[in-house]
């Protein structure tokens, strides 16, 4: 029971919910890039929250499903076919023995999540399939790898159909509006500068990958420079080096920085940014307050405990 990386994308990996209790020694946690996705598609499969998928991005890829599997796959800016019948993001679906899974690279976002009922059986590094390559923890996907899948239950067949609407889906948009928690080191930009940060455009840059994304726009001005002794950083964290440009971290983020941080994304507008188009979507900041931000990732949780919709009874048998 397995995949076949048919052909494989740009970015493609297996990502679970991400390696806990090791930023002390310097490694980060990894796991998804858009975390919201990651967990819709492992609703959608029955699986527990944290359950590894095959996250994909940047690329087209093709997958032959070795198995018969309920599989579903959840992101933005892809077209998703089984044996060239389109299929709807963000629904379960049946893949059959031999079926061929494209997964095709369109405009409107850069990565998606596939997962597959019972989950995948990659190895686990320090308590976690999360493939960080840096530190030689799993590696990208290639063509001809083979993914495992969990052990299959013929009634986890009755899932497809099951579809997450839009209403409970993130608000991927060109023009993106990302919120920041107001960093430690504001005194050490000048007012202007913060100013030009949340009312400037800002667009991802092409020098960008899971490590952190590095943002294109207004310069941002520093107080006395941008060298700090270094301190800890968490995921959304935003670096302003010496060019002024700022560096967003992600998911396989450096555990500590030396320049300021001017604020950190809040957790429930990462995945916005995540699938933020390098240089063709335009990225605008706001300003959230603590227990704002808190409230509203409360609110976002409570949209995905809620039941799941059914579709219509043709995707129950493709």
């Amino acid at each position: 029971m397995s995949l076949l990386i048919e052909d494989a994308a740009l970015m493609m990996s297996i990502q679970d919910d991400g390696r806990s209790g090791y930023r002390r020694f310097g490694l980060p946690a990894s796991g998804p890039m858009d975390w919201w996705a990651f967990r819709s598609a492992n609703r959608l499969a029955g699986n527990p929250d944290g359950t590894a998928c095959v996250e994909v991005g940047f690329s087209s890829c093709e997958i032959i499903v070795q198995s018969d599997a309920l599989l579903a796959v959840c992101g933005a800016g892809f077209k998703v076919s089984l044996n060239g019948r389109a299929i709807p993001l963000w629904m379960a679906f049946i893949a059959r023995l031999g079926n061929r899974l494209t997964l095709q690279k369109i405009p409107g976002g850069n990565l998606v999540y596939l997962a597959a009922a019972g989950g995948l059986q990659s190895p686990a590094w320090l308590g976690s399939r999360s493939a960080y390559p840096r530190a030689g923890l799993g590696e990208m996907l290639s063509a001809g790898d083979k993914v495992r899948l969990g052990d299959f239950k013929p009634d986890c067949l009755l899932m497809a159909g099951q579809f997450i609407p839009i209403s409970k889906r993130p608000s991927y948009a060109d023009n993106t509006i990302v919120r920041v928690i107001p960093g430690p080191h504001q005194a050490r930009f000048y007012t202007g500068s913060l100013e030009t940060f949340y009312n400037a455009t800002y667009q991802v840059s092409y020098q960008s990958d899971r490590m952190g994304y590095r943002l294109k726009g207004p310069a941002l001005k520093h107080k006395g420079g941008a060298d700090l002794i270094s301190q800890g950083m968490v995921p959304g964290e935003i670096q302003v080096p010496r060019d002024g440009q700022p560096i967003v971290m992600m998911a396989d983020h450096p555990t500590t920085g030396g320049y300021p941080c001017l604020g950190t994304v809040a957790k429930v507008d990462l995945p916005l940014l995540a699938q933020a188009e390098p240089v063709q979507n335009h990225v605008h900041f706001k300003p959230i307050q603590l227990e704002d931000a808190r409230a509203s990732l409360l609110e976002i949780m409570q949209h995905l405990n809620q039941p799941i919709d059914r579709q219509e009874e043709q995707w129950l048998q493709l």
